[in-house]
Protein backbone atom coordinates (compact mmCIF):
# COMPACT_ATOMS: atom_id res chain seq x y z
CA UNK A 1 0.00 0.00 0.00
CA UNK A 2 1.78 3.37 -0.90
CA UNK A 3 1.60 6.41 1.73
CA UNK A 4 1.78 9.50 -0.80
CA UNK A 5 1.85 11.85 2.47
CA UNK A 6 5.51 10.43 2.84
CA UNK A 7 6.31 12.53 0.05
CA UNK A 8 3.96 15.44 0.42
CA UNK A 9 4.05 18.23 -1.10
CA UNK A 10 5.77 16.56 -4.21
CA UNK A 11 4.13 15.09 -6.97
CA UNK A 12 6.92 13.94 -8.90
CA UNK A 13 10.72 13.15 -9.18
CA UNK A 14 12.97 14.49 -12.19
CA UNK A 15 15.97 12.89 -13.49
CA UNK A 16 18.14 15.58 -15.16
CA UNK A 17 21.19 14.45 -16.76
CA UNK A 18 23.68 15.60 -19.52
CA UNK A 19 22.78 13.05 -22.36
CA UNK A 20 24.23 11.94 -25.17
CA UNK A 21 24.33 10.97 -28.96
CA UNK A 22 22.50 7.31 -29.63
CA UNK A 23 24.30 7.03 -32.71
CA UNK A 24 26.61 8.23 -35.15
CA UNK A 25 24.58 10.89 -36.94
CA UNK A 26 23.94 12.33 -33.50
CA UNK A 27 27.37 12.70 -32.51
CA UNK A 28 27.85 16.39 -33.90
CA UNK A 29 24.03 17.86 -33.35
CA UNK A 30 24.77 16.84 -29.99
CA UNK A 31 28.42 18.83 -29.50
CA UNK A 32 26.87 21.51 -31.40
CA UNK A 33 24.09 21.88 -28.23
CA UNK A 34 26.42 21.05 -25.64
CA UNK A 35 28.88 23.44 -26.94
CA UNK A 36 25.82 26.16 -28.25
CA UNK A 37 26.90 30.17 -28.02
CA UNK A 38 30.84 29.21 -28.38
CA UNK A 39 31.45 29.82 -31.85
CA UNK A 40 33.25 26.58 -32.19
CA UNK A 41 33.01 25.34 -35.98
CA UNK A 42 31.38 22.02 -37.41
CA UNK A 43 35.19 20.85 -38.48
CA UNK A 44 35.94 21.25 -35.01
CA UNK A 45 33.33 19.07 -33.23
CA UNK A 46 34.04 16.27 -35.51
CA UNK A 47 37.47 16.08 -34.26
CA UNK A 48 35.78 15.80 -30.51
CA UNK A 49 33.77 13.62 -31.80
CA UNK A 50 36.05 10.87 -32.51
CA UNK A 51 35.72 9.70 -28.60
CA UNK A 52 32.07 9.07 -29.60
CA UNK A 53 32.41 7.41 -33.13
CA UNK A 54 35.04 4.85 -31.23
CA UNK A 55 31.90 3.65 -29.90
CA UNK A 56 30.11 3.49 -31.93
CA UNK A 57 28.89 7.14 -31.90
CA UNK A 58 26.88 6.01 -28.97
CA UNK A 59 27.57 7.17 -25.18
CA UNK A 60 26.05 4.57 -22.87
CA UNK A 61 24.90 7.39 -20.59
CA UNK A 62 21.30 7.33 -21.74
CA UNK A 63 21.44 3.36 -21.36
CA UNK A 64 22.69 3.65 -17.90
CA UNK A 65 20.02 6.45 -17.23
CA UNK A 66 17.33 3.69 -18.42
CA UNK A 67 18.72 1.17 -16.01
CA UNK A 68 18.99 3.97 -13.03
CA UNK A 69 15.21 4.99 -14.17
CA UNK A 70 14.20 1.22 -13.27
CA UNK A 71 16.29 0.90 -10.50
CA UNK A 72 14.58 3.79 -9.07
CA UNK A 73 10.87 2.94 -9.98
CA UNK A 74 11.55 -0.56 -8.52
CA UNK A 75 12.58 0.87 -5.43
CA UNK A 76 10.06 3.53 -4.89
CA UNK A 77 7.09 0.60 -5.69
CA UNK A 78 8.91 -1.71 -3.30
CA UNK A 79 8.82 0.65 -0.48
CA UNK A 80 5.18 2.10 -1.31
CA UNK A 81 6.67 5.31 -2.26
CA UNK A 82 3.90 6.22 -5.31
CA UNK A 83 5.96 9.05 -6.67
CA UNK A 84 6.57 9.07 -11.00
CA UNK A 85 9.38 9.24 -12.21
CA UNK A 86 10.28 11.06 -14.87
CA UNK A 87 13.90 12.02 -17.21
CA UNK A 88 14.87 15.05 -18.91
CA UNK A 89 18.58 15.64 -20.22
CA UNK A 90 20.69 18.89 -21.03
CA UNK A 91 21.87 18.11 -24.30
CA UNK A 92 19.95 15.52 -26.33
CA UNK A 93 16.62 13.45 -25.61
CA UNK A 94 14.70 13.74 -23.87
CA UNK A 95 15.34 17.01 -23.36
CA UNK A 96 14.33 18.76 -20.20
CA UNK A 97 11.88 21.26 -21.37
CA UNK A 98 9.73 18.22 -23.41
CA UNK A 99 9.79 16.70 -20.04
CA UNK A 100 8.40 19.35 -18.03
CA UNK A 101 6.10 20.06 -20.53
CA UNK A 102 5.05 16.39 -19.92
CA UNK A 103 4.56 16.72 -16.24
CA UNK A 104 2.78 19.85 -16.66
CA UNK A 105 -0.04 17.32 -18.94
CA UNK A 106 0.44 15.18 -16.49
CA UNK A 107 -1.22 17.58 -13.73
CA UNK A 108 2.44 17.93 -11.67
CA UNK A 109 3.03 21.46 -9.73
CA UNK A 110 5.71 20.34 -7.10
CA UNK A 111 8.76 18.53 -8.61
CA UNK A 112 11.81 17.15 -7.11
CA UNK A 113 15.16 17.09 -9.17
CA UNK A 114 17.60 14.41 -8.77
CA UNK A 115 20.82 15.53 -11.20
CA UNK A 116 23.31 12.81 -12.21
CA UNK A 117 26.22 15.34 -10.58
CA UNK A 118 26.98 14.32 -6.87
CA UNK A 119 29.25 17.36 -6.15
CA UNK A 120 29.18 21.44 -5.91
CA UNK A 121 30.34 23.05 -8.71
CA UNK A 122 28.95 25.45 -11.43
CA UNK A 123 29.30 22.63 -14.43
CA UNK A 124 27.62 20.20 -11.71
CA UNK A 125 25.08 21.88 -10.05
CA UNK A 126 24.42 25.64 -11.25
CA UNK A 127 24.22 24.87 -14.84
CA UNK A 128 21.56 22.65 -14.19
CA UNK A 129 20.05 25.13 -12.91
CA UNK A 130 20.18 27.53 -15.32
CA UNK A 131 18.54 24.89 -17.89
CA UNK A 132 15.59 24.24 -15.24
CA UNK A 133 14.97 27.92 -15.46
CA UNK A 134 15.74 28.78 -18.96
CA UNK A 135 12.97 25.40 -19.22
CA UNK A 136 10.61 26.97 -16.92
CA UNK A 137 10.95 30.69 -19.08
CA UNK A 138 9.92 28.25 -22.23
CA UNK A 139 6.74 27.17 -20.39
CA UNK A 140 5.77 30.64 -19.26
CA UNK A 141 6.03 31.95 -22.87
CA UNK A 142 4.00 28.92 -23.99
CA UNK A 143 1.21 30.25 -21.24
CA UNK A 144 1.97 26.77 -19.74
CA UNK A 145 1.26 26.38 -15.60
CA UNK A 146 4.16 26.90 -14.33
CA UNK A 147 5.52 24.21 -11.67
CA UNK A 148 7.89 24.82 -8.08
CA UNK A 149 10.92 22.58 -8.55
CA UNK A 150 12.91 21.82 -6.00
CA UNK A 151 16.53 20.11 -6.15
CA UNK A 152 17.71 17.25 -3.67
CA UNK A 153 21.07 17.96 -1.70
CA UNK A 154 23.79 16.89 -3.19
CA UNK A 155 24.23 13.05 -1.93
CA UNK A 156 28.50 12.66 -2.43
CA UNK A 157 28.52 11.29 1.45
CA UNK A 158 25.28 9.52 1.20
CA UNK A 159 26.07 6.16 2.41
CA UNK A 160 24.38 4.77 -0.10
CA UNK A 161 27.10 6.34 -2.29
CA UNK A 162 29.87 5.76 -0.66
CA UNK A 163 29.58 1.87 0.01
CA UNK A 164 28.82 0.98 -3.50
CA UNK A 165 32.59 2.59 -4.12
CA UNK A 166 34.03 1.10 -1.66
CA UNK A 167 32.86 -2.39 -2.81
CA UNK A 168 33.73 -1.34 -6.57
CA UNK A 169 37.18 -0.56 -5.39
CA UNK A 170 37.64 -3.91 -3.35
CA UNK A 171 36.61 -5.45 -6.86
CA UNK A 172 38.89 -3.92 -8.81
CA UNK A 173 42.46 -4.69 -6.53
CA UNK A 174 40.92 -8.82 -6.73
CA UNK A 175 41.15 -8.14 -10.61
CA UNK A 176 44.80 -7.11 -10.40
CA UNK A 177 47.20 -9.58 -10.17
CA UNK A 178 48.15 -11.38 -7.38
CA UNK A 179 51.91 -10.01 -6.61
CA UNK A 180 51.30 -6.62 -7.22
CA UNK A 181 47.62 -6.20 -5.83
CA UNK A 182 49.25 -5.70 -1.79
CA UNK A 183 51.03 -2.82 -3.00
CA UNK A 184 48.53 -1.19 -5.03
CA UNK A 185 47.65 2.51 -5.07
CA UNK A 186 44.78 4.23 -5.21
CA UNK A 187 43.99 7.07 -7.91
CA UNK A 188 40.12 8.75 -7.41
CA UNK A 189 39.08 10.74 -10.22
CA UNK A 190 36.83 13.31 -10.82
CA UNK A 191 36.10 15.96 -13.92
CA UNK A 192 39.02 18.72 -14.42
CA UNK A 193 37.54 21.90 -13.87
CA UNK A 194 39.14 25.05 -13.98
CA UNK A 195 41.19 26.37 -10.89
CA UNK A 196 38.55 29.68 -10.58
CA UNK A 197 35.45 27.39 -11.32
CA UNK A 198 36.86 24.95 -8.39
CA UNK A 199 37.64 28.18 -6.15
CA UNK A 200 34.28 29.41 -6.43
CA UNK A 201 32.28 26.36 -6.16
CA UNK A 202 29.65 25.67 -2.76
CA UNK A 203 28.26 28.86 -0.99
CA UNK A 204 30.55 32.02 -1.28
CA UNK A 205 31.94 31.68 2.81
CA UNK A 206 33.19 28.41 1.30
CA UNK A 207 35.48 30.16 -1.83
CA UNK A 208 39.39 29.60 -2.02
CA UNK A 209 41.75 27.09 -2.47
CA UNK A 210 39.52 24.52 -4.65
CA UNK A 211 36.23 25.32 -2.96
CA UNK A 212 33.45 22.80 -2.01
CA UNK A 213 34.08 20.89 -5.46
CA UNK A 214 37.35 19.94 -4.18
CA UNK A 215 37.14 19.38 -0.56
CA UNK A 216 34.37 17.27 -1.29
CA UNK A 217 36.18 15.04 -3.29
CA UNK A 218 38.95 14.95 -1.04
CA UNK A 219 36.49 13.97 1.88
CA UNK A 220 34.84 10.75 -0.30
CA UNK A 221 38.67 9.55 -1.26
CA UNK A 222 39.55 9.65 2.43
CA UNK A 223 36.20 7.87 3.69
CA UNK A 224 36.97 4.97 0.45
CA UNK A 225 40.43 4.63 1.04
CA UNK A 226 39.89 4.18 5.12
CA UNK A 227 36.98 1.49 4.15
CA UNK A 228 39.43 0.22 1.90
CA UNK A 229 42.04 -0.31 5.00
CA UNK A 230 39.54 -1.50 7.31
CA UNK A 231 38.53 -4.14 4.86
CA UNK A 232 41.75 -5.19 3.74
CA UNK A 233 44.16 -4.58 6.33
CA UNK A 234 46.42 -2.48 4.14
CA UNK A 235 46.72 1.09 4.42
CA UNK A 236 47.35 2.17 0.59
CA UNK A 237 48.95 5.53 -0.85
CA UNK A 238 46.17 7.43 -2.41
CA UNK A 239 45.58 10.74 -4.26
CA UNK A 240 43.04 13.05 -5.86
CA UNK A 241 43.55 13.00 -9.56
CA UNK A 242 41.71 14.74 -12.33
CA UNK A 243 40.71 13.76 -16.42
CA UNK A 244 38.58 14.69 -19.22
CA UNK A 245 40.55 18.35 -19.27
CA UNK A 246 39.26 20.73 -22.08
CA UNK A 247 39.38 23.98 -23.01
CA UNK A 248 42.25 26.56 -23.90
CA UNK A 249 45.31 25.46 -22.30
CA UNK A 250 46.59 29.05 -20.65
CA UNK A 251 43.53 28.49 -18.38
CA UNK A 252 44.34 26.65 -15.18
CA UNK A 253 42.57 23.53 -14.81
CA UNK A 254 42.94 21.29 -11.42
CA UNK A 255 45.99 19.02 -11.67
CA UNK A 256 47.59 16.55 -12.15
CA UNK A 257 46.60 14.54 -14.58
CA UNK A 258 45.36 10.72 -13.83
CA UNK A 259 48.05 10.02 -17.18
CA UNK A 260 50.35 12.27 -15.67
CA UNK A 261 49.73 10.64 -12.08
CA UNK A 262 50.84 7.28 -13.62
CA UNK A 263 53.62 8.04 -15.09
CA UNK A 264 54.68 9.81 -12.04
CA UNK A 265 54.01 7.13 -9.43
CA UNK A 266 55.01 4.39 -11.89
CA UNK A 267 58.15 6.21 -11.19
CA UNK A 268 58.64 5.94 -7.85
CA UNK A 269 57.90 2.40 -8.02
CA UNK A 270 54.27 1.83 -7.67
CA UNK A 271 53.82 -1.74 -8.66
CA UNK A 272 49.95 -1.62 -9.27
CA UNK A 273 47.10 1.46 -9.35
CA UNK A 274 43.60 1.10 -8.89
CA UNK A 275 41.54 4.22 -10.67
CA UNK A 276 38.51 5.05 -8.92
CA UNK A 277 35.92 7.28 -10.99
CA UNK A 278 34.25 9.01 -7.68
CA UNK A 279 33.12 12.24 -9.63
CA UNK A 280 31.08 9.77 -11.96
CA UNK A 281 27.66 8.72 -11.26
CA UNK A 282 28.11 6.29 -14.19
CA UNK A 283 30.52 4.83 -16.67
CA UNK A 284 29.82 6.99 -19.36
CA UNK A 285 32.10 8.01 -22.09
CA UNK A 286 34.56 9.79 -20.46
CA UNK A 287 35.02 6.86 -18.08
CA UNK A 288 34.64 4.96 -20.75
CA UNK A 289 37.45 6.94 -22.95
CA UNK A 290 39.25 8.71 -20.91
CA UNK A 291 40.27 6.01 -18.11
CA UNK A 292 39.29 2.84 -19.87
CA UNK A 293 40.98 3.49 -22.97
CA UNK A 294 43.21 6.86 -22.62
CA UNK A 295 44.84 5.87 -18.91
CA UNK A 296 44.84 2.58 -20.13
CA UNK A 297 47.07 2.50 -22.41
CA UNK A 298 49.31 4.83 -21.03
CA UNK A 299 49.42 2.34 -18.11
CA UNK A 300 50.49 -0.38 -20.35
CA UNK A 301 52.62 1.68 -22.12
CA UNK A 302 54.87 2.05 -18.90
CA UNK A 303 54.32 -1.69 -17.82
CA UNK A 304 51.69 -0.47 -15.11
CA UNK A 305 49.63 -2.94 -13.92
CA UNK A 306 45.93 -0.99 -13.32
CA UNK A 307 42.00 -1.87 -12.66
CA UNK A 308 39.02 0.80 -13.01
CA UNK A 309 36.40 0.46 -10.25
CA UNK A 310 32.71 0.58 -11.78
CA UNK A 311 30.68 3.70 -10.81
CA UNK A 312 28.04 3.44 -9.04
CA UNK A 313 24.84 3.63 -11.19
CA UNK A 314 22.03 1.57 -11.50
CA UNK A 315 23.12 -0.35 -7.95
CA UNK A 316 20.24 -0.73 -5.30
CA UNK A 317 21.78 0.85 -2.37
CA UNK A 318 21.94 4.30 -4.38
CA UNK A 319 17.89 3.72 -5.60
CA UNK A 320 17.71 3.54 -1.81
CA UNK A 321 19.57 6.57 -1.22
CA UNK A 322 17.39 8.96 -3.52
CA UNK A 323 14.30 7.62 -2.28
CA UNK A 324 15.81 8.44 1.43
CA UNK A 325 16.90 12.24 0.41
CA UNK A 326 13.43 12.16 -1.35
CA UNK A 327 11.56 11.52 1.64
CA UNK A 328 14.18 13.49 3.86
CA UNK A 329 13.55 16.75 1.49
CA UNK A 330 9.50 15.90 1.34
CA UNK A 331 9.86 15.71 5.47
CA UNK A 332 11.78 19.39 5.42
CA UNK A 333 9.20 21.20 2.82
CA UNK A 334 6.29 19.86 5.53
CA UNK A 335 8.51 21.62 8.48
CA UNK A 336 9.47 18.32 9.82
CA UNK A 337 13.10 17.28 11.25
CA UNK A 338 14.26 14.14 9.50
CA UNK A 339 17.20 12.54 10.06
CA UNK A 340 20.17 13.63 7.25
CA UNK A 341 22.28 11.13 6.33
CA UNK A 342 25.60 11.83 5.81
CA UNK A 343 29.23 10.36 6.40
CA UNK A 344 32.56 12.03 7.01
CA UNK A 345 33.50 15.40 8.42
CA UNK A 346 31.23 17.41 6.05
CA UNK A 347 28.11 16.83 6.89
CA UNK A 348 24.97 17.02 5.05
CA UNK A 349 24.86 19.70 2.80
CA UNK A 350 21.62 22.78 1.82
CA UNK A 351 18.51 21.83 0.94
CA UNK A 352 18.97 25.40 -1.12
CA UNK A 353 21.86 26.56 -3.23
CA UNK A 354 22.32 29.68 -1.31
CA UNK A 355 22.95 33.46 -3.45
CA UNK A 356 26.38 33.11 -4.71
CA UNK A 357 26.96 29.53 -4.41
CA UNK A 358 28.76 28.33 -7.58
CA UNK A 359 28.29 31.61 -9.53
CA UNK A 360 28.71 31.51 -13.35
CA UNK A 361 30.89 34.06 -15.07
CA UNK A 362 28.16 35.80 -16.74
CA UNK A 363 24.49 36.06 -14.30
CA UNK A 364 22.11 34.27 -15.36
CA UNK A 365 18.32 33.25 -14.10
CA UNK A 366 18.88 29.99 -11.80
CA UNK A 367 15.52 27.73 -10.44
CA UNK A 368 15.77 25.53 -6.96
CA UNK A 369 18.02 27.72 -5.36
CA UNK A 370 17.80 31.07 -2.71
CA UNK A 371 18.16 33.16 -5.86
CA UNK A 372 15.43 31.56 -8.29
CA UNK A 373 13.12 33.56 -9.80
CA UNK A 374 10.56 30.62 -10.04
CA UNK A 375 10.44 29.87 -6.08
Amino acid sequence: MSDQSAHAPYDALLLLSFGGPEGPDDVVPFLENVTRGRGIPRERLKEVGQHYFLFGGVSPINDQNRELLRALREDFAAHGVDLPVYWGNRNWAPYLTDTLRELVADGHRRVLTLTTSAYASYSGCRQYRENLADALAALEAEGLPLPRVDKLRHYFNHPGFVRPVVDATLAALDRLPEDVRAGAHLAFTTHSIPTAAADTSGPAEGHGDGGAYVAEHLDVARLVAEAVRERTGTDRPWRLVYQSRSGAPHIPWLEPDICDHLEAVHGEGAPAVVMVPIGFVSDHMEVKYDLDTEATAKAAELGLPVARAATVGADPRFAAAVRELVLERAASERGELPERCALGALGPGHDLCPAGCCPARAPRPAAAGADSPYA
